[in-house]
């Protein structure tokens, strides 16, 4: 069920937070990427917005009949963002760093707890809203529901990377033991 699908994700964007010191979170791959910290900060940002898409779509009936691009229709349909580096908008550019460990988890631990209040009422809905996405035109509150898990799992695949370079990815470490 995407609900549960949503939470496991989350799940391991909350249990691999244990993985890093402070230092860590800060540390980057170069002065233009960004942290794992800023990661974190990043999809905290972007689900929250998701999630605001979801309720505005199950309090009423706009755009119902607006359909999103056939790229989104080929990401829906593999349940996945292409495995590619997608460069995001000019914003991104200046995502925060955290504050700190303890901010994070307890972010993601309330995005969890709202994922989980609304899940509720997608359930309960009878509305057919749509909310425009800037770069794959519509969605509804179930998609946005399902594109908040993609984008989750997308960044896991960066989450390795920067992984690697803080060397807490044992399996591509030739010297590490097996």
């Amino acid at each position: 069920m995407l609900i549960d699908d949503v939470n496991h994700t989350l799940d391991i964007w909350i249990k691999s937070l244990e993985r890093y010191s402070f230092d860590q979170l800060l540390s980057k791959l170069s002065p233009n990427s960004w942290s794992i910290g800023q990661v974190y900060m990043h999809l905290l940002t972007n689900t929250d917005y998701f999630f605001e898409q979801v309720r505005i779509c199950i309090s009423a009936d706009n755009n119902a009949d607006r359909e999103m691009s056939t790229e989104a229709k080929t990401m829906f349909f593999n349940n996945s963002f292409p495995d590619e580096m997608i460069e995001g908008p000019p914003e991104n550019l200046s995502t925060p760093q955290p504050e700190s460990k303890e901010q994070l988890l307890r972010s993601f631990l309330a995005l969890k707890e709202e994922l989980n209040r609304i899940a509720s009422l997608t359930t309960e809905n009878q509305f057919k809203g749509k909310t425009r996405h800037p770069g794959l035109n519509y969605f509804n509150a179930l998609e946005w529901l399902q594109f908040a898990d993609m984008h989750l799992r997308h960044h896991l695949r960066q989450k390795k990377r920067i992984d690697i370079f803080l060397r807490l990815d044992k399996s591509h470490n030739p010297n590490s033991p097996t």
